[in-house]
């Protein structure tokens, strides 16, 4: 896949285009597809791994997994959605700016979602940069920080309803969506059955120890598991793989 980050092909995809978009298109045209879900979005997963599935050493420390063409993935991943979403843990360990300072094209609305209204106005993303959204279950003030506050339920297990969000981001016209990290978020967006693609990035390393990529319920039988098609991609050193995975939740969760 090509890298260049201002190939026509890019600029064609910025511009809504995947037509033009030439090599970048298998990856990047899906994004573009009309919404199959009735919330009216296009929701994108992505998580950067090591060999043995680790995405973080036991201390949180990620940076960083991948290599410089995945970092660029990842931000070509932000100028083409219009919100990328982080949870809290996110924000605590790695501080990020969620910008798209290393290709051309619109750096999204930040999300970051914190339940309990923990995290302290010390982040950058409360302070500068572009817009950003804390989503909470906690009542409070409407802001915090530079940052609008929305209040959401609880689901079930008690963390955020994920479902509302999209609903919310939908009805302000925020319709693709980029869940960036860390594990946790993208794994509960996983099990919610809420996420149209998966990219997964695999590092020719091997930690040993360390946060797991995914964190779903125990399974007893490898039947339970969940297994898809995948078509990958050479973004060396590393490999990124596209899922398509269509809303679907783990067999043993539906």
């Amino acid at each position: 896949m090509d890298v260049a980050a201002d190939s026509s092909e890019w600029r064609a995809l910025l511009a809504g285009d995947a037509s033009r978009a030439g090599g970048l298109a298998p990856l990047f045209a899906p994004l573009f597809a009309a919404p199959r879900a009735a919330d009216g979005c296009v929701v994108v997963g992505r998580l950067a791994q090591t060999l043995d599935g680790r995405i973080a050493t036991r201390s949180g420390h990620s940076q960083w997994i991948g290599g410089p063409a995945d970092l660029r993935h990842t931000h070509r991943l932000r100028a083409l959605c219009h919100a990328v979403i982080v949870g809290a843990g996110t924000v605590r360990d790695d501080d990020p700016r969620l910008t798209t300072r290393l290709v051309e094209g619109p750096s999204p609305l930040r999300v970051v979602l914190d339940p309990a209204r923990r995290l302290s106005l010390d982040h950058g993303v409360f302070r500068e940069g572009p817009p950003t959204l804390l989503v909470t279950a906690a009542e409070g003030p409407a802001r915090h920080g530079a940052a609008e506050v929305l209040v959401l339920p609880r689901d079930a297990e008690g963390g955020l309803d994920l479902a509302a969000l999209l609903r919310a981001l939908a009805a302000r016209g925020v319709t693709r969506i980029f869940v960036e990290g860390g594990g946790q978020t993208v794994s509960r967006f996983l099990m919610a059955g809420l996420l149209d693609r998966l990219h997964v990035t695999i590092a020719p390393m091997i930690l040993g120890s360390g946060r797991p990529a995914f964190l779903l319920p125990e399974v007893a039988r490898i039947e339970e598991g969940m297994r898809f098609p995948w078509t990958v991609h050479d973004i060396a050193p590393d490999i990124l793989v596209d899922i398509a995975l269509d809303r679907r939740a783990p067999g043993h969760l539906a």
